[in-house]
Formats: structure tokens, C-alpha cells, sequence
């Protein structure tokens, strides 16, 4: 007859010596959540990257290029993976790696993303199919395929979207329109994940130091864009000066955001937006244009409301407890 000691002994070496303890450091009475972070490689996604893995969960981090994989790799409690939002061969393998892995999988950051900068009368189709490839499609390929695992352990998923997901201005027209967009889809993924068990969030940041605005400018300088010829020319010329210039980004490092993603994902009561800025008047910009357009769809017709029925229902909204 075995010894149930021994073999309690066995399974636990087994456990020390795997890659896989060795990587996550989990203990044998506590089992690490696992979170899936998209466009981890630097950024926000970085930082999100880092601070949940220095709060004790094991980061499966989304990279393109191997370098930034392994370096990933590195990082104590997170496991590189290949993925590029948009391949679908690559969105598999992740989700069989994830599943190989024996942790399953507690929650999404859908956090990859691009920007494309332009007129929208004078942008090229070509550019607009590739910023909705990764910033809608991304998230949408990349939820419907962890979707199974997430439900199964009751988690979370988290959009990173952008205030200019309220905002929009000249030029910054297709990258509004995709964040509007993905506003969209997190509020009604949130009503029909609810369903199952799952909460989901939209991280919506204001302007922090990221790779976005280089990787921006390599594609507008490749694509030769130029303000010549342009009916925008005043707008466009400074931009592509600056890009040419390749200033060093004044904006802060993301911390901010990577707190309320962790915040989103493990909070017994997480909240459904998640305004995240800097500076005042960031938020400033983004409040009055939502303030703006709600009186402006009030405005002049049959069911319009009155100020007091108006201020009835901000009342109502600020009084609102927390959701379960």
C-alpha cells in the first residue's frame, strides 16, 4: 500500500520543479489568477503587465516581436505569449497555451491598440480598415475567444479605451470613431456577460506616456504622408513637423491606469467606466462634452426634459449605491 505521505511529497516536487512554478513562484496552498494583458510590450500595457504581477496574479502578456516576449518572460509571475490581435492563428495558439498552462483564466485586459492620425475626408480606406483591425476587431477576436475560460471562472474583462471615446477633434477623427465604437461594445458586453457571471469594465485614460504616438508617427513618415496638397494644411503640417522631430513625450507614466485595472478586476464592486486622467482639465474636456451632447439631445423637441426633471435624474444617478 502507498504511503499517502509520499505521495503528497511526490506531487508537491513535482509542482516545485515544474517551469511553470518556477515561473509564477506559487505556493502550494494558493492558486494565482491568471489574466490575459494585450499589447503588453510597452506602455500602458507594460504597466499593467507589472502591476499585476507584483500583486501576486500570473500575466499572460500579448507581444508581436520575440525580444519583447522574452523580456516579458522575465518578469517574475509573467509568461510572454505571441499574439498579434489581429492574426487569428496566433489568437489560438494563445488560447491553447492559456489553457495549457493549468491556472485557467480569470479575466481579459483587451488593452492593444493604434492610432491614425488625418483628415477623414482626405484618409485612405486602407488606413481605416487597419486602425478597426486592431482596435475593434482586436478586442472583439480576442473576447470571443477566451470568452469560455472567463465565464467558466466567473471573471472579468477590461477594455482600455480613451477619453476619446467621448472627445473627438480634427484629425483624431477614425481613432475617436474606433473608441466610440469600443464604448459601444463594452456596454453591451457588460449587459450580456452579466448575464453569465462576468463583469466587465472600459479603463477610459487621458494623455499618458506611451508608445502610441511614435509607432503613429514610423507609419505616417513610412506611408510618406505629407500636409502638401492637403485642404487641412494648417492642421496637418505641425503634426507631421513633430513627428519628423521625434520630441520626447512630456506625458506622465500610466501608474494611474494600471491602478484601476486592478481596481476593475478585482474590486468586489467594480465600476463600469473608469475615467483615468492626469490633470483637471483633461477630465474637464471630457465631462462638459458628455455634458454638452445630453443637453443637446434634450434640446428643443416634444419630450424634452425640464432643468429640475434634469437635475432630478443627476440626483438620482450620484445616490445610486454601488452594483453588486
Amino acid at each position: 500500500m502507498t504511503d499517502p505521505g509520499r505521495v503528497v511529497l511526490i506531487l508537491l516536487a513535482a509542482a516545485i520543479t515544474s517551469p511553470l512554478a518556477l515561473s509564477t513562484q506559487t505556493r502550494a496552498d494558493e492558486l494565482q489568477k491568471a489574466v490575459l494583458v494585450t499589447g503588453a510590450s510597452t506602455g500602458i500595457g507594460r504597466k499593467i503587465t507589472e502591476k499585476l504581477a507584483g500583486n501576486g496574479h500570473f500575466v499572460y502578456a500579448g507581444a508581436r516581436k520575440a525580444d519583447d516576449i522574452a523580456a516579458l518572460s522575465a518578469i517574475d509571475n509573467v509568461q510572454g505569449i505571441r499574439l498579434d490581435v489581429t492574426i487569428q492563428d496566433e489568437i489560438d495558439a494563445a488560447v491553447k497555451a492559456v489553457e495549457e498552462g493549468g491556472l485557467g483564466l480569470y479575466a481579459v485586459v483587451n488593452n492593444a491598440g493604434v492610432n491614425v492620425l488625418a483628415p477623414l475626408i482626405e484618409i485612405d480606406e486602407e488606413e481605416l480598415d487597419f486602425l478597426f483591425d486592431v482596435n475593434i476587431y482586436g478586442p472583439y477576436r480576442i473576447t470571443k475567444a477566451f470568452a469560455p475560460m472567463i465565464i467558466e471562472s466567473q471573471g472579468r474583462i477590461s477594455n482600455i479605451s480613451s477619453i476619446s471615446g467621448t472627445l473627438s477633434g480634427p484629425l483624431y477623427g477614425i481613432y475617436a470613431m474606433s473608441k466610440h465604437a469600443l464604448e459601444a461594445y463594452t456596454d453591451s458586453l457588460a449587459v450580456e456577460m452579466a448575464i453569465l457571471g462576468v463583469k466587465v469594465s472600459a479603463v477610459e485614460p487621458g494623455n499618458y506616456k506611451t508608445n502610441i504616438f511614435h509607432n503613429r508617427c514610423d507609419r505616417m513618415l513610412a506611408r510618406g504622408y505629407s500636409a502638401a496638397g492637403s485642404r487641412f494644411e494648417e492642421f496637418v503640417a505641425p503634426r507631421v513637423e513633430m513627428c519628423k522631430n521625434r520630441p520626447e513625450d512630456p506625458d506622465p507614466e500610466p501608474d494611474k491606469v494600471a491602478d484601476a485595472v486592478l481596481h476593475a478586476l478585482f474590486d468586489d464592486n467594480p465600476k463600469e467606466h473608469y475615467l483615468v486622467v492626469p490633470e483637471q482639465r483633461q477630465a474637464g474636456w471630457t465631462i462638459r462634452k458628455a455634458i454638452e451632447e445630453l443637453v443637446s439631445l434634450n434640446k428643443d423637441h416634444e419630450f424634452s426634459y425640464s432643468r429640475d426633471e434634469l437635475v432630478k435624474m443627476l440626483d438620482e444617478q450620484l445616490a445610486a449605491p454601488a452594483q453588486e
